[in-house]
């Protein structure tokens, strides 16, 4: 290497290109260990839900199977488990009993072939726009409906087609049970229940066996050294399987058919994806996996559903218990899911004989659980805070009584009613109490409810006090502009008006003059001037000119910091300070070191929608990390990083970058041979983003749009360089290796609005939008 060359740095291109490593399959023990266990949970669900449904009790298994190893292979999200579920129970069970076993497989093809086209189209996330309640309905419906039928299992006897005729049939059938079916159900049941609850020490290792897996054995055991007699699990031989067939009969009929189970399958699986990304976003220790892609998960299910109904299987949809067990158990990519998938093949293949003694009494009693699991008392008390217990009751009775997808358009139907009606509905009343006019307004403000809003306003006296309580949760442009205005009107008279937000207790009091900032805490940002008159900015300048002169002028009557911590005192301080309290007591636990620009326009509580105690800031020109190991090199930044990862544990630390960068501007037209100040002397940390940019491989980009010029190109590469720098620091590299702590890159473009983030893998040179409907626990909630 030449004595002047420049120095290699982490990402610069070798000088020969070594021969192409090829690549390996490797499954991590993680994802072995997980897929074990995945595998004892399925395997007599599997069973249990064939029977609920009343398919062939091999249907269970061939949708497992296909669940794991097709929609897991495909899928956008790599740790969901799919498989037979039991909210596709009633839908399942009233096809086969309407059209029969072959036709129901073929509706199953149906439905993949409509997920396929709606994957597509790319609307997964519109599913996502149904109400909560209408799905913690539909589950709580079909809940309801699976326990009440396989209660006449449990009891020995046979459910009938609907949840109405069950439940008038089960005074004869609790007068002929079967004392040994209710026996192993009740023990079934207890080893379901009591398992989970041994106590430690012991417990801490017979809790990695499945509760489900440990509840049929137990009775199956049972069962066989007791003698007795009792219907049990038949599976014929796969040579008679039967595979899908056409359907027949009404083409709406079928239609409606495909709908729902399309309905369910894609709701189910979407809302699954959702909740895993939470779940694994939340665990520590295992490495995480990137964010599920909705749309490609809608084909994955989409596959899964074809080949799944054409061989004869149940409908396939993301399993939350499954999928929480393989989160749980470690899992770290989608091999878990595929060689969950895998064993149920080789069950279904060598253990036929073991599977045959299982009673149909113990799986029925297991699928019961889990449905009266499906009524959640958590999601009760969730709608019952929100005031949607008419949406939730609506469809819970409505799949009862009518069937799934009747009671998923009632339960919408209800959803759009309640929200019209609050919507329509504000209630606006007027009071004196001791001089001071006080008006409350009740319900969402709209520009419906004006008319009605400025007759009470219109009522209260010239030169009186008032006051306005806004109990809602939503104002459009008609109703500010109406309150703005009356406001100012009644202050003009010489009255006072203060408006007062009940849900946070903002307030706002009379008409600011032009002196003060006019950013108030419910919109913190819009709008934000906080000029000074033309006088005083004229001042300013003087000021400022008299200052360079060296001439004395007379100071201009500004005190915009004092003003502005003043405003904080009144209106933000109230609010925040009791969670400042607790950080007072409890001290500052971060999760996130955020290492941005010193540039004023650069606010990292807003761009990051954070508070108090979310985010370790540390603030350079440039963004700059020096790396480690220099001579005179600065350890300012090198101690935050240190006191951050080693003291305050952060689990991610983000570089950000920003358009218009002085820094770089100076980096680009810096000259040889300047004075060292100390601006120069801080800027030769950026130096080797400068060489990168001129000598290294293909600079970093913008996904969505050319690079705009040489202080935008020159930024990106700076990000990219000083994650590099980060990665030599001694605390990083250890955190690193422990897999304890993940590395961001961030590009705002302050012109835009606009936060781009860096890719990771083979897409680790390019910066991508962050898009605006992403949802807590996706990509931008888990990094900041």
């Amino acid at each position: 290497m030449s004595a002047c060359a420049p120095p290699r740095t982490e990402h610069s291109p070798p000088h020969t290109t070594p021969p192409p490593r090829r690549r390996r399959f490797r499954v991590e023990s993680a994802d072995v260990s997980a897929a074990i266990a995945v595998f004892l949970i399925a395997l007599p669900l599997s069973l249990g839900i064939a029977l609920a449904t009343g398919a062939p009790l091999q249907a269970g298994l061939v949708a497992a199977a296909v669940g794991g190893i097709v929609a897991g292979r495909i899928g956008g999200c790599p740790l969901q488990v799919s498989g037979p579920a039991a909210g596709l129970t009633v839908v399942t069970a009233d096809l086969i009993h309407q059209y029969g076993w072959r036709a129901t497989c073929g509706i199953t093809v149906l439905a993949g072939l409509a997920q396929l086209g709606l994957g597509c189209l790319k609307v997964a996330r519109g599913a996502l726009a149904v109400s909560p309640a209408v799905v913690h309905g539909m589950l709580a419906g079909i809940g309801v409906t699976i326990a009440v039928a396989q209660l006449h299992i449990v009891l020995g006897g046979k459910p009938d087609s609907s949840v109405l005729a069950n439940l008038r049939s089960l005074p004869a059938q609790l007068a002929r049970l079967d004392p040994a079916a209710l026996v192993m159900s009740v023990l079934t049941l207890t080893l379901l229940l009591a398992w989970p609850r041994i106590p430690d020490p012991a417990g801490r290792l017979l809790r990695k066996v499945p509760a489900a897996l440990v509840a049929v054995i137990g009775a199956t055991v049972t069962a066989a050294l007791a003698g007795l007699t009792l219907p049990r699990v038949d599976l014929p031989s796969w040579r008679s399987h039967a595979l899908a067939g056409l359907p027949e009969g009404p083409t709406l009929g079928i239609v409606a058919a495909v709908l729902t189970t399309t309905l369910v399958c894609s709701v189910q699986s979407l809302l699954g994806a959702v909740a895993v990304d939470k779940l694994a976003a939340g665990r520590t220790g295992p490495a995480r996996v990137g964010r599920s892609d909705l749309d490609r998960e809608l084909l994955g299910q989409g596959a899964a559903n074809i080949v799944s109904g054409a061989l004869g299987g149940l409908p396939v949809a993301g399993v939350a218990v499954r999928s929480t067990a393989n989160v749980n158990s470690g899992a770290v990519s989608r091999n878990s899911t595929m060689l969950h998938g895998a064993l149920v093949v080789v069950a279904a293949l060598l253990l036929v004989p073991l599977l045959e003694q299982i009673p149909l009494a113990s799986l029925a009693a297991l699928v019961m659980a889990v449905g009266i699991q499906m009524v959640s008392l958590n999601h009760i008390r969730t709608v019952t805070r929100h005031r949607e217990v008419p949406v939730y009751a609506a469809t819970t009775l409505g799949v009862v009584c009518l069937g799934v997808l009747e009671g998923v358009l009632l339960g919408i139907a209800v959803a759009v009613a309640l929200a019209l009606h609050r919507l329509t509905h504000t209630r606006v009343t007027h009071e004196e109490k001791e001089g001071v006019h006080h008006l409350r307004v009740r319900g969402q403000l709209t520009f419906l409810a004006v008319p009605r809003l400025s007759r009470a306003l219109h009522r209260v006296p010239h030169g009186t006090r008032a006051v306005v309580e806004l109990d809602g949760s939503f104002m459009d442009h008609a109703a500010y502009e109406s309150l703005q205005d009356w406001q100012n009107s009644h202050t003009a008279r010489g009255g006072s008006a203060e408006l007062k937000d009940r849900r946070t207790g903002v307030r706002s009091a009379g008409a600011p003059s032009s002196t003060v900032c006019r950013c108030r805490p419910w919109t913190p940002w819009r709008n934000h001037r906080c000029d000074m008159p033309v006088a005083a900015a004229r001042k300013g300048a003087e000021k400022g000119a008299a200052d360079r002169s060296g001439e004395s002028r007379p100071r201009p009557d500004s005190h915009e910091l004092a003003r502005g911590i003043s405003s904080f005192q009144r209106n933000t301080a109230p609010l925040v300070r009791e969670e400042l309290a607790r950080l007072a007591r409890e001290g500052q636990r971060p999760s996130q070191l955020f290492l941005t620009c010193a540039d004023s326009r650069l606010v990292t509580s807003m761009i990051t929608a954070s508070g108090p105690g979310d985010l370790f800031v540390v603030r350079n020109v440039g963004n700059l990390v020096p790396p480690p190991g220099q001579e005179h090199a600065d350890d300012s930044v090198a101690a935050a990083i240190e006191y951050a990862v080693d003291v305050l544990g952060v689990r991610s630390i983000t570089v950000c970058g920003h358009s218009g960068c002085g820094a770089m501007q100076a980096l680009l037209a810096a000259e040889p041979g300047a004075a060292a100040t100390p601006l120069r002397r801080w800027l030769r940390y950026g130096e080797p983003s400068l060489a990168r940019r001129a000598d290294g491989p293909e600079p970093p980009r913008l996904a969505t749009r050319p690079v705009a010029d040489a202080v935008e190109e020159l930024s990106l590469t700076n990000v990219v360089q000083q994650l590099a720098h980060l990665r030599a620091h001694e605390s990083v590299a250890r955190a690193l290796a422990a897999g304890s702590l993940e590395l961001h890159g961030m590009y705002f473009h302050v012109g835009e609005a606009r936060a781009y983030l860096l890719g990771e893998g083979a897409d680790a040179e390019v910066f991508h939008e962050v898009r605006e409907d992403v949802r807590e626990g996706a990509e931008v909630g888990s990094l900041l």
